[in-house]
């Protein structure tokens, strides 16, 4: 008999079913025992009696996250024994088979509760178990929903998802890399994506003209409150478009997801309101402003466009031998507005200078951000001689794209959101570990795998790498 999920009970009164999933709660009623049955639908009522003979020992042995098989009949239950909390609560089973097909140990931590009061410790070493409790496993099928709705979205709006490479080359974008040794080339190294910009921008070259991706990126940063190494972008980009092409596509896109998937929260404002980056912070000393009126209503969304960016800021003097040096404030491959590329051409009035950077903020959170990019290869090395490269160093980390743009590169533009960011605000999390699988903690340590973990002898030799104490 085929498995039916505990949900499609509800609709299959009078017939017979295989179930099967873990021992969400047991409890005794003098001689009769009720198992709540769950698995990822749900959770339903089995009664065991002693009619039930042999089986009723069976199931006098089970405890809570044993993991069962039972064929049963489903029936109504005593009008005073329905219980309207759950959606299975007018149905129970009456069983004629059951199998134990694993027992479960006495469980670390408690999955019946929403978890916010166990610590970050316990629950991360127990992620396998942690992601049972049933807020988590909304969290990530609502994930999967979002995820799935933009798929579908982009698709019909003629885009093609496109994989890019994981292993691909350090250049200088802003956060460290993390870095992977080769072992067929000593002493040379591979550096995992702080994002797929460089890739994208080269489809683009390609004549993709529209892709995107669900993206994996990676960023060595030090420990900063609610940031994960590795985390997750929808990274998209489009070929002859202007700012306000990729900015419309965009806000449709949200405005979609929030009507098909959350039909209870309301946007404050459509269109979404847009602020420059000087309004932004003279009237809430902030570039991601939280608009919402009001704060204490957690079903408003109060979207926004930040935009006109300063193209560059001075660095920091400690990090560089000349506190002339500049650079950039978002992204060194944006293109600046129309109307100041003279001056990045002429490299002069660089502080005046505005990028086409757009950041959508949602409740007071950047939870995405783009621009439109430096199609022309003259404009692009302007922008790294601004930053203090020297020319030899140019051709070393961004020869390629120089060379590609060279080629006949098109007008493009693109956006990249925070996926684990976005999910969590929309799912009322306090931070985005709540809304993927298996993230790490707060300092950046994955203590179910016990990573980052030495490596022994031979592997270091093969890799031809010594750890200096």
């Amino acid at each position: 008999m085929q498995r039916t999920l505990v949900l499609e009970t509800k609709d299959l009164v009078g017939t017979e079913v295989q179930l099967a999933g873990w021992v969400n709660v047991r409890r005794d009623h003098g001689k009769i025992i009720f198992i709540d049955l769950r698995d990822r639908s749900g959770v339903a009522q089995v009664v065991f009696g002693p009619w039930t003979k042999d089986l009723y020992e069976t199931a006098n042995q089970l405890r809570t996250e044993w993991v069962i098989r039972i064929k049963g009949k489903v029936k109504e239950r005593p009008e005073k024994m329905v219980n309207p909390e759950i959606e299975t609560g007018k149905i129970e089973i009456e069983p004629l088979e059951l199998e134990i097909l694993n027992k479960a140990e006495a469980m670390p931590l408690p999955i019946d509760t929403d978890g916010y009061e166990i610590g970050e410790e316990s629950r991360m070493q127990y992620r396998y178990l942690d992601i049972r409790r049933t807020r988590l496993n909304k969290n990530l099928i609502k994930r999967h929903d979002i995820i799935h709705s933009i798929r579908n979205w982009l698709s019909d709006a003629g885009f093609i998802e496109v994989e890019t490479p994981i292993l691909t080359k350090s250049t200088p974008e802003g956060a460290r890399d993390y870095v992977v040794p080769s072992r067929l080339y000593p002493g040379k190294f591979y550096a995992l994506p702080q994002s797929p910009q460089q890739y994208k921008q080269l489809l683009m070259v390609g004549g993709v003209e529209k892709y995107f991706q669900i993206a994996r990126c990676f960023r060595d940063e030090d420990t900063r409150g609610d940031r994960q190494p590795e985390f997750t972008q929808l990274d998209l980009e489009m070929s002859f478009v202007e700012r306000e092409d990729v900015m419309e596509l965009n806000e449709k896109l949200l405005i979609e997801i929030i009507r098909k998937l959350y039909p209870n929260k309301k946007i404050q404002e459509i269109p979404f309101p847009r602020i420059s980056y000087k309004e932004a912070m003279e009237k809430y000393n902030s570039d991601r402003p939280d608009l919402r009126k009001d704060k204490d209503d957690p079903n408003l969304l109060a979207f926004c466009w930040v935009i006109d960016f300063p193209f560059f800021e001075k660095v920091d003097v400690a990090h560089f031998a000349s506190a002339k040096e500049w650079t950039f404030t978002h992204n060194p491959f944006s293109a600046p507005k129309p109307e100041y590329m003279g001056h990045l051409l002429k490299k002069e009035k660089i502080a005046e200078i505005l990028t086409s950077q757009y950041d959508i903020v949602l409740n007071g959170w950047e939870i995405g951000g783009g621009s439109i990019r430096n199609h022309r290869p003259e404009a692009l090395e302007k922008v790294f001689e601004i930053m203090g490269f020297e020319s030899e160093r140019i051709k070393e980390s961004f020869g390629h794209m120089l060379s590609a743009l060279g080629y006949g590169a098109p007008p493009h533009g693109g956006i990249a959101w925070g996926l684990d960011r976005l999910v969590s605000i929309l799912q009322g999390e306090p931070n985005i570990r709540e809304v993927i699988a298996f993230p790490k903690t707060g300092d950046v340590r994955d203590l179910m795998m016990g990573s980052p973990s030495e490596l022994d002898k031979k592997q270091l030799r093969e890799l031809h790498l010594k750890i200096e104490k």
